[in-house]
């Protein structure tokens, strides 16, 4: 898989609303998600420390759910 075709489907997992957004709508949500996947990547790379290991977590590792999903 080239570096592109991971980006592209980056963007399309990202591109299913989040019930919050699906709330408030969106126009395009691929660009949204393209938007918001570059925002991350930039802060992810800002001037870690050295000896700083980045973890790639999603947020059901992160998280105890107090409550079963919808």
């Amino acid at each position: 898989m080239s570096h592109e075709q991971n980006d592209q489907d980056r963007v399309e997992s990202r591109s299913h609303l989040l019930p919050e957004e699906a709330a408030a709508g969106s126009d395009d949500p691929e660009a949204q998600a393209d938007v918001i996947l570059t925002e991350s990547d930039i802060r992810e790379d800002r001037n870690v420390a050295p000896d700083t290991t980045l973890e790639h977590r999603t947020s059901d590792q992160t998280v105890t759910p107090n409550e079963p999903p919808d």
